[in-house]
């Protein structure tokens, strides 16, 4: 079963401060100590999840080898040294390395692509529509600038640790009675680099990498909607041993508008219009994302009726062609009349009784049950 994320566990943000991860660790110890738990059993593996999390992200130099490796950065298999955390086997690892060789755990030496990275961004209705550029900013792992990466103090040097003499693992031979057996594991004075440090770099701790916020641009394609993800590529964690970077993956959100709504290629709005222009027919200026547009209101306009604009929707994005922009209309009651719109409107209503010749809803409704 994966691991979770230890920011994930902690319900906190890869940028949150030590403040708010030691707040968000003490908060979450309260609900699960087992001494307030209802399920002393689930208790005490949230407990052991959330130390595992904090221990990690508590400190400065953990924190930052998990933002750049991961889980891996604490898995001697993947050649990190362990990271700092001893997880007891009851001496399993030690047989399977006394009669194997230490085959499974074997360093992995040559360059290594960096880990992608994830985030989200909310962008504007209009710039989803027709794309923009805009400048986003995450915090990343970098070479030191005042090592260059190397992880030694400006003047010192960078010589082969002397305990593996640059090799990165240390062999040993080991008698037993079924005779002997070479075993070979993670040199611990250099942590599998190879290299030794005299004078590590201050800045950095000797790990040559610091965590910074970084600044690029994203440029957004015209037709992108809620969900679509775009790829930054060389803008994700820095690559091990000159191997390239990762990527960053930048999911969108895009704001609802105040009138329009977006099904597809197509938007939909609705505009009001008075009682004498349904009735009579108009042009009338409606709102478009941009330039302008117009409808022809014919007489005897009903609320719902609806009018298409051809092409002023959402650009598609794989495309030259846009959608359409359906536009309903709703009649307004008029409301708090004078006295001449109200004499104007009786005048009026007569006039059409008179012309329809009838003698009233209600009675041709009583006229039709009564047979």
């Amino acid at each position: 079963m994966a691991k979770r994320d230890y920011y994930e566990i902690l319900g906190v943000s890869r940028n949150a401060s030590p403040e708010e991860i030691k707040k968000a660790y003490r908060n979450a110890a309260l609900k699960y100590h087992p001494d307030v738990a209802q399920d002393k059993e689930e208790a005490a593996v949230k407990m052991k999840e959330l130390n595992e999390a904090y221990s990690v992200l508590s400190d400065e130099q953990k924190r930052m080898q998990y933002d750049q490796f991961g889980h891996s950065a604490f898995d001697p298999s993947q050649g990190f040294g362990g990271g700092g955390f001893d997880f007891d086997f009851g001496g399993v690892g030690d047989i399977f390395d006394m009669f194997f060789g230490g085959g499974g755990r074997r360093r992995r030496t040559g360059p290594q692509r960096g880990a992608d990275r994830e985030m989200q961004v909310t962008i504007e209705f209009e710039d989803a529509a027709f794309g923009a550029e805009k400048e986003i900013q995450f915090p990343r792992i970098e070479d030191c600038d005042v090592c260059g990466g190397s992880g030694a103090e400006p003047g010192s040097s960078v010589k082969s640790c002397p305990t593996c003499g640059g090799k990165g693992q240390v062999r040993s031979v080991q008698s037993t009675p079924l005779g002997r057996f070479e075993t070979v594991r993670t040199c611990n004075r250099c942590g599998g680099s190879g290299k030794f440090i005299e004078k590590p770099c201050k800045t950095c701790n000797g790990q040559g990498k610091v965590r910074r916020n970084r600044r690029v641009t994203l440029r957004i394609p015209a037709g992108v909607d809620t969900g679509s993800k775009l790829r930054m590529q060389g803008e994700g964690e820095p690559g091990i041993n000159g191997g390239p970077p990762g990527d960053l993956y930048v999911y969108l959100e895009v704001k609802p508008h105040k009138i329009f709504e977006r099904r597809g290629a197509d938007i939909y709005c609705e505009v009001p219009i008075t009682f004498v222009q349904a009735a009579m027919g108009d042009e009338i200026e409606v709102p478009v994302l941009d330039g302008s547009g117009s409808i022809k209101i014919p007489e005897g306009t009903q609320t719902g009726s609806s009018f298409v604009l051809k092409g002023k929707g959402i650009p598609h994005v794989r495309g030259h062609r846009r959608g359409d922009q359906i536009v309903f209309v709703k009649v307004v009651t008029p409301t708090r009349l004078t006295e001449k719109q109200k004499e104007l409107l009786r005048k009026f209503g007569e006039e059409e009784e008179r012309k329809q010749d009838r003698k009233g809803i209600f009675n041709k409704v009583k006229d039709a049950f009564s047979g």
